[in-house]
């Protein structure tokens, strides 16, 4: 009897957590090994776009240990688009306010942070985008940085 419920509550749950993320688009993390983010281990991330008509938002999320030693993060961005341009730039993620308060939501010692980073973006191509993000800070490995991830989400 147990193995029936079990087999209908696990469709029922995978069901639930889809329907809750309808909107997401593309959501994926870059996990770093002994939670060190080294300067040659890029977070690349593929993207294929086909809906060029819905508006999106666009997040970063880091999931950081409570020991890291800045309260910000800066990294080098690299996107690729469909047609074969590239477009490079520099951002700052602030990771702890003016008080040295982590931002992000915490677990214990583990903090996880989401940061909109553009929002109501509409691709102009239909196609594979590519986006790669590579720490930019004077230290290298960056300690503590378990984590690197993507978003993509629809507007709703």
């Amino acid at each position: 009897m147990p193995k029936i419920k079990l087999g209908l509550a696990v469709p029922l749950v995978f069901l639930l957590l889809s329907a809750c993320n309808s909107h997401v688009v593309y959501s994926k993390y870059q996990t770093f090994t002994d939670n060190e983010w080294s300067a040659k281990n890029k977070a690349v991330f593929d993207v294929e776009i086909n809906d060029i008509q819905t508006l999106n938002n666009i997040s970063l999320m880091v999931r950081h240990g409570d020991s890291y030693p800045y309260s910000n993060m800066y990294l080098f961005v690299t996107t690729n688009y469909p047609d074969g341009k590239i477009k490079k730039d520099t951002m700052e993620v602030i990771l702890a306010n003016e008080k040295g308060e982590w931002q992000g939501s915490g677990a214990g010692d583990i903090f996880d942070l989401k940061i909109p980073i553009k929002k109501n973006v509409r691709f102009s191509l239909p196609g594979k985008y590519q986006f790669t993000f590579e720490q930019g800070m004077r230290v290298d490995p960056l300690p503590m940085i378990m984590d690197f991830g993507f978003e993509i989400e629809k507007v709703h």
